[in-house]
């Protein structure tokens, strides 16, 4: 299994009411996604972050349909924009030891064939963990 993970802080004039709809829009599109076995998404507590994700996939093949479902590039590209800074992190207990390169590669290709999707983290304040342009694993 890989449970990926995000935490979002969202810029300073988003309003409640957004933060509420995107909060909605999320648990939609993410539902709309069949890789996804379960997840939560909502308030994140414990740090600087607002709003977070846990995404359960069963393996990197589930993981690589997430990344690319269209669901998945719909919500980048309504969600990104009212971010401010954004981590992700992924805990797996898959026993491949390349997991964490295969992990790195399913970003790797999804930003290069999506380059919308790779500008408007580029255009980030701060974009850290798993996901990351240019990061590998750990």
């Amino acid at each position: 299994m890989i449970y990926h993970s995000i935490r979002l802080v969202l810029k300073p004039e988003v309003t409640a009411r957004e933060r509420a709809e995107v909060t909605a829009k999320m648990r939609e599109l993410f539902d709309r996604i069949p890789a996804i076995k379960a997840r939560v998404v909502g308030p994140d507590f414990g740090g600087k972050y607002e709003l977070g994700a846990v995404l359960v996939v069963e393996d990197i093949e589930g993981y690589a349909e997430y990344m690319n479902h269209p669901a998945h590039l719909e919500l980048d590209r309504l969600g990104l924009p009212l971010v401010e800074e954004f981590m992700s992190s992924d805990i797996t207990d898959d026993p491949d030891p390349e997991i964490g390169e295969k992990i790195a590669e399913v970003h790797r290709i999804r930003f290069e064939k999506v380059p919308d999707i790779a500008d408007l983290v580029s255009g980030l304040a701060e974009y850290t963990g798993s996901a990351a342009p240019g990061k590998h694993g750990h």
